[in-house]
């Protein structure tokens, strides 16, 4: 296998992997692998970057289903930084040690875990396994209404509700909207019978025929235990159907029950557990 070489994009230039990621999504729920909507997700950060390997020579033959413009390159995999986890999904004939050897740049003290990539001496965490758990679609009926700019401030409080210290704020649902990413994104708000945001969805499509991803979903604190939760997830995996996704995959530790239990509840089923590779402790 060729060598490769890593291109750090900025958040405007993150369509180019966007269009590698849909290329390679599946129609089935992934595990372990980014999706358009994990990096999506991400561009609600101005300065994100993300990492686009390629063969170094050029030499390779470039997947024809992937558009890169001007760079004739056939693209090896592609990953981002998302706090202490490096997160990788590479193509399905990469040359993953050569892949490993390069992001060793990337994994300084305090990256403890990879996702998608094996690193030479990192062994699975098997105390913290991973569901990916999936959705097939059907008829649904929902109290979920699609989040418009009227709903943004809603959208935000429920976020920030759900998930203590999260610094999540206008301006980042804004940036997310305006990414490269924004044509992906799929929300729903449910609000109580008062009119109060109760629960919100936030998904992403992947494609026709490609598996759509549910990222991230939240209920209010207040609100919970009334079904708010699972209106809003079922509202967004309907929206993810009409356009034409094949299945919804949410991924979620195994530990979170309440979670697991959301989603089941939802019409989702367990389809794999999959593992992080995590740094050896220091003895």
């Amino acid at each position: 296998m060729p060598p490769v070489l890593r291109r750090t994009l900025s958040s405007i230039e993150a369509s180019r992997a966007l269009r590698v990621l849909s290329v390679w999504t599946p129609a089935d729920a992934p595990a372990g692998s980014l999706h358009p909507g994990d990096l999506g997700w991400r561009l609600r950060h101005a300065d994100a970057t993300v990492h686009l390997w390629v063969n170094a020579r050029g030499d390779g033959r470039a997947d024809p289903r992937i558009d890169l413009r001007h760079d004739a390159a056939a693209p090896v995999a592609v990953g981002f930084l998302d706090g202490r986890v490096l997160r990788v999904t590479a193509a399905p004939d990469a040359d993953l040690g050569a892949l490993a050897a390069d992001a060793g740049d990337l994994l300084v003290p305090g990256n403890d875990w990879t996702d998608g990539l094996p690193v030479p001496g990192w062994r699975p965490d098997r105390e913290e396994p991973w569901l990916a758990l999936s959705w097939t679609p059907e008829p649904v009926t929902s109290r979920a209404e699609p989040v418009r700019d009227s709903d943004a401030s809603d959208r935000v409080l429920i976020h920030r509700s759900a998930f203590p210290g999260s610094k999540f704020a206008l301006k980042h649902w804004e940036t997310m909207r305006a990414s490269p990413a924004g044509h992906l994104l799929v929300e729903a708000l449910v609000r109580t019978p008062g009119g109060d945001p109760a629960a919100a969805a936030t998904g992403w499509f992947g494609g026709v025929g490609r598996c759509g991803l549910l990222e991230p979903v939240g209920t209010h604190p207040e609100r919970r235990g009334h079904g708010y939760g699972r209106e809003a997830v079922r509202g967004v995996c309907a929206a993810l159907a009409d356009r034409g996704a094949s299945a919804v995959a949410v991924l979620t530790p195994a530990s979170n029950e309440a979670a697991v239990e959301l989603y089941r509840s939802a019409g989702f089923t367990v389809v794999r557990e999959y593992h992080r590779c995590r740094r050896p402790e220091r003895a």
